[in-house]
């Protein structure tokens, strides 16, 4: 299917969505999608190709007819309330279309059929828990990750030998395994919104230990540490002339670009031992969001005639290294003379939910990420919003669940960027290293 003028992602959407809606595969849909656009001050719903030639917001909208399951945008510095209005403005277009579907689908759709769920058993996760949960709690209650990995391991070690003659061996140590999973999340959802309490103690608002630092690698033309609690990355920025930007050969009408982020993820910054090859999803997913957030704030290419790469590397992680990248990558921007607009820090904030009640903390940490509900991640600088990226495993997210995210990653990345970034470096170095290239005019 084609729609003219419309991105193809939300042709697709809405196809795949009346595709799956009319068959007798079980869908929780149907979903729709919608794009904004943001034209001399006015929002524009599916603005057209020389309307988003213009425009200030690329913002893209997908949801069911109740709530909002996956924003994601591109803006320069886009204000809260004028992004709040954004995705409302798009969900009132997904409502319609999701209703067209549900029509299309009472007229020609196929009954659903039956399946069974995988879950774990409930009467063994009474047991473990029973026996383990205080354990599991005491492993748990740390701020450092590689102590909560070690007392994990000695709790899962006497799990494995209290149910051995039930479950021997490593088919059995399997199934225990699910449950220990099953069991952690369980001990962090509650602890959070029965007690309001985070694993490491922070608060919801609280932002873990901040530090950065610049010009630590002399040679190259700028780099900048960024680190955040366990997270911490280091980026590099190179500069090339004109001529070394990178060629496309897509499917739209840019053949080139100057700007390349470049974001890397290896195995030790995980305490894992692998073999280094090609990026991944991830890699290219995490690069390609940080070059998103940066891109406003460059020069244009008449004020600054360079090519500019960057390349983050993630010495350490323990969730939000895209947000890290963001920040590191302000450093190494403002280190190499790059004359940007101003600063732009990352952060991202996380969500529990139960029922009706729900609770956002921010700067989720790994655990809060794997056992939550969502990673929202939004860079910007102080006047306001240049990117967001969410991954939600709930159906979806309201209104007032959206508004205090952006409340809580506005309040953070102010903070990094007053208190951390511009204490390190207040202004782009007015020269050029001596090891770049000089261009004059």
């Amino acid at each position: 299917a084609a729609i003219s003028d419309c991105q193809s992602e939300i042709a697709a959407l809405i196809g795949a969505s009346v595709a799956i809606s009319i068959s007798d595969i079980p869908f929780n849909g149907p979903i729709a999608g919608a794009n904004v656009g943001l034209v001399d001050g006015k929002l524009i719903l599916n603005p057209n190709e020389a309307e988003r030639e213009k425009s200030k917001l690329n913002l893209t909208v997908a949801g069911t007819k109740e709530k909002v399951n996956m924003i994601e945008c591109g803006a320069d510095s886009v204000p809260e309330d004028t992004m709040l209005e954004a995705i409302m403005m798009a969900h009132e277009e997904i409502k319609k279309i999701c209703a067209w579907i549900e029509s299309v689908a009472q007229e020609v759709g196929k009954p659903k059929f039956d399946y069974d769920h995988i879950v774990v058993d409930p009467e063994l996760f009474e047991r473990v828990k029973d026996f383990a949960i205080d354990r599991v709690k005491w492993a748990l209650d740390t701020d450092d990750k590689r102590v909560r990995d070690k007392n994990m391991a000695e709790v899962s070690a006497e799990v494995y030998e209290h149910f051995a003659d039930e479950y021997p061996e490593a088919e059995g140590q399997a199934v225990l395994d699910g449950v220990l999973y099953k069991l952690q999340k369980y001990v962090v959802r509650r602890w959070l919104l029965d007690e309001g309490k985070r694993v490491d103690g922070r608060g919801m608002d609280e932002i873990r230990p901040l530090s950065c630092d610049i010009d630590l690698l002399p040679r190259v033309h700028g780099s900048g540490l960024f680190s955040r609690g366990q997270t911490q990355v280091l980026t590099i920025a190179t500069l090339g002339p004109i001529a070394e930007k990178q060629k496309l050969d897509g499917v739209d009408e840019e053949d080139s670009k100057r700007y390349m982020h470049h974001y890397n993820m290896p195995g030790y910054s995980v305490g894992d031992a692998k073999s280094s090859r090609g990026a991944g999803r991830r890699e290219i997913g995490h690069g390609a969001l940080a070059e998103r957030s940066l891109e406003p704030v460059l020069p244009s290419e008449e004020e600054f005639p360079y090519a500019i790469r960057l390349v983050s590397e993630v010495l350490s992680s323990n969730g939000s290294t895209s947000q890290g990248s963001v920040c590191g990558s302000t450093l190494a921007l403002m280190d190499a003379g790059v004359p940007i607009k101003r600063p732009v820090a990352g952060i991202s904030c996380g969500l529990i939910t139960k029922d009706d009640k729900w609770l956002t903390m921010v700067d989720i940490q790994g655990l809060e990420d794997f056992y939550g509900d969502m990673d929202f991640k939004v860079a910007g600088t102080k006047n306001g919003i240049t990117s967001i990226q969410m991954d939600i495993k709930i159906d979806g997210l309201t209104y007032d669940i959206i508004e205090k995210a952006f409340e809580q990653t506005k309040a953070g990345r102010e903070h990094i960027i007053d208190d951390i970034l511009l204490k390190a470096i207040p202004a782009p170095r007015e020269e050029l290293s001596p090891f770049a290239p000089k261009i004059m005019s």
